[in-house]
Order: structure tokens, then sequence, then C-alpha cells
């Protein structure tokens, strides 16, 4: 009842707004007690903290966030970066990006944090250096390497907390967390082989890590099945635009042959159904696509689209543990995760074999 009138007496109209040692007051504990209970801190019993907390609610009382943030020297936010030197024109509402993002928001948020979302064209030199020196995020997820694995070293070298999502390459100072694109490129051609196919295309061989180690799966699946690797059939396609769709429709135009093809994404892949249908091309009877990321789109293309699977959720959950865990001072290390061919409709079965696909 002593409280409730305390409460009602801070809170009459015209007083000035409650301050956390009028919590401290009404609590019994004393106004650091108070910062950090309404910090979360496991060093307060949690019954007080329950306790300075309901009291802090009653109240109305409203955690002054930049003062906050001023005093511990954290800002509670994660820099999220794209940098864009390969292809300064690729938009955050890529479908591949959107879905990424979406799983690293809902990681970074389940522990209290914010996102601070960048997109980075043509970056200059020291760009990421002065990310950091910048002091907006407490520390830093990029997006791809793009051609930037020498500014990602540079800065590795002296910020810990920095994960990049991308190929492990040698020479490496930065930890990076991605998918086994090797053993992707591998395994669609493995399968398409299986499916008796032997002419087939690879589509985006653009100057990215992940896009050239899928190209190199390409060449091991076909070297190994004794096939001979056609620099013809190796295709530019950019993730914007309808390069892809140029690219395979000139294919059919000049009059060489091929019976399949493996796009390095599913927007890649995506565009190569489109330009098939549109040159009366039956997919998969007469070519057969498969795309890589298993992004949702490729559900619902027509057919379906027949891909490799990276595990988005699982590589946005690694990326954020290791950047926590590196924000608490400990060196991770990178992880490369395993990959999964989903078989759907723009691939012939393989007889005797069950479809994998969703």
């Amino acid at each position: 009842m002593a409280r409730a009138n305390q409460l009602r007496a801070l809170k009459r109209p015209g007083q000035a707004p409650l301050k956390m040692a009028d919590i401290a007051r009404l609590a019994g504990v004393s106004t650091s007690t108070v910062s950090r209970a309404l910090a979360e801190s496991p060093a307060i019993p949690i019954k007080t903290r329950q306790q300075i907390q309901r009291i802090a609610a009653e109240s109305g009382y409203v955690i002054n966030q930049a003062a906050q943030r001023l005093r511990s020297n954290r800002t509670r936010t994660i820099g999220v970066a794209i940098p864009l030197g390969h292809e300064a024109d690729q938009l955050i509402s890529d479908p591949f990006f959107l879905q990424l993002f979406g799983h690293i928001a809902d990681e970074v948020s389940l522990r209290n944090h914010d996102v601070l979302l960048s997109r980075v064209p043509s970056p200059k030199p020291g760009w990421l250096v002065r990310h950091v020196q910048s002091q907006k995020a407490d520390g830093y997820i990029i997006v791809g390497q793009s051609d930037q694995h020498e500014e990602l070293n540079a800065a590795a070298r002296a910020f810990l907390p920095l994960v990049v999502w991308g190929a492990h390459l040698p020479e490496q100072v930065y930890c990076s967390v991605g998918s086994d694109n090797v053993g992707g490129g591998r395994a669609a051609v493995d399968r398409l082989i299986e499916t008796g196919r032997r002419r087939i295309v690879f589509l985006g061989a653009a100057p990215l890590p992940e896009i050239q180690m899928r190209l190199q799966g390409y060449r091991s699946g076909l070297e190994r099945a004794g096939l001979s690797v056609d620099p013809d059939l190796i295709l530019p396609a950019h993730f914007t635009g309808d390069t892809a769709l140029a690219a395979v429709q000139d294919l059919i135009s000049r009059g060489i042959e091929f019976d399949a093809i493996f796009a390095a994404s599913d927007v890649i892949a995506l565009s190569a159904l489109r330009a098939l249908e549109a040159s009366g091309v039956s997919v998969p009877d007469q070519v057969a696509v498969v795309g890589f990321d298993d992004l949702e789109l490729a559900q619902h293309s027509h057919p379906r689209l027949t891909t490799i699977r990276q595990d988005l959720k699982r590589g946005a959950a690694t990326v954020v543990e290791f950047l926590f865990r590196r924000m608490a001072g400990e060196e991770t290390p990178s992880a490369t995760l395993p990959i999964a061919l989903i078989e759907r409709d723009s691939t012939p079965p393989v007889p005797g074999h069950a479809p994998s696909g969703g």
C-alpha cells in the first residue's frame, strides 16, 4: 500500500519524468542495481530483477537507451553490410538476400540486439575499417565477399567481432561461414549425368569466390565422369537483369547443343527456365535445370526447380552465434556447412531413386 501511494505521488500531473533514482528508492536498492536489473544483468538475482522490472513497469518508467549505451560503451546493434564491388546494381530486395537477412535478423533479435543494414556499392578502399571506427555497431556481419577479400582481411586484423557469410579462402584472416560450394556444384552435375545428360551448361561464371567454387565443382563432376569441359558451355550471368535469359537464348540461336543447365543460383535458374519456355524447349524432357540455394520461390516455379539446398537458417544461426562469441572475446573458427540436393520437376527422375524435393 505504501509503495502504491508513493507511485501515485510520483505520477501526479505536472510531476517531472521518473528517474532511475526514484525506482531505486521505491525498490529499496541502489541506482546501479536498478540499472543492471533493467539491462537483464545475470549479476542481479532474478527475484530482485523481477521486482525492479515490475516497479518500473507500474510506474511507467522508460529507459534512456542512449544514456545506457553511452555508459556501457555498447550500442546493442549489429551491423550487416553487403559489399557489391562485383555488381553495384544488385539490390537488397534480391530474394537470396531477403531470405538470409530474415534469418539473421531473427537470430539477432533473440539476443535483444538491433540490426543496422547497409548496402555498399562499388566499395572504396578502407570502407570496412571506417564502418568499424564509426562505432555504430558492436559487431559486423558481412554478406558475401564480393571482390573484397583483402579489405575483409585488413579489418579482421584489428577487429575481432567480424564474421563473413562466404567461402573459405586461402590466406584468410577473417572468420567465415558458408556452404560446401564445391560439393554442391559436383552434386548437381553428378545427378544430371545420372539422368543421362552430357552437354551441361554452367550459368553464372561471375568473379565471386562462392560462384568460382561452384564452377570448380561443375568441372570436377564432368572430369570424374570422363567428360570434357567445353568452354562454350560456361556462360556469364549476373544476379540482376536478364543476362541469364539472354545467355540461354543466345546459346539456342547459335545452335549449340546442350541438354542440361546448372545455374549458380536459383534466381539465375529461374531466368533460364523463362528462356527455355520462350524458345519452346521442354523442361526436363529436352533440357534439365538445376539451381543453387533452394529459395522459397524454387518450390513455386513452373516446373518446380531442382536445386542444391544451402541451409540458410542454420547458416544464419551459425554466423550470429560466432559473432556473439567473438564479441565476448573468443576466437572462432570458420565453418563450411553441408549441402543437399533437392529434386523437383526440372530434372527427370533417376530410375529407382525416390525424389527428395519439397
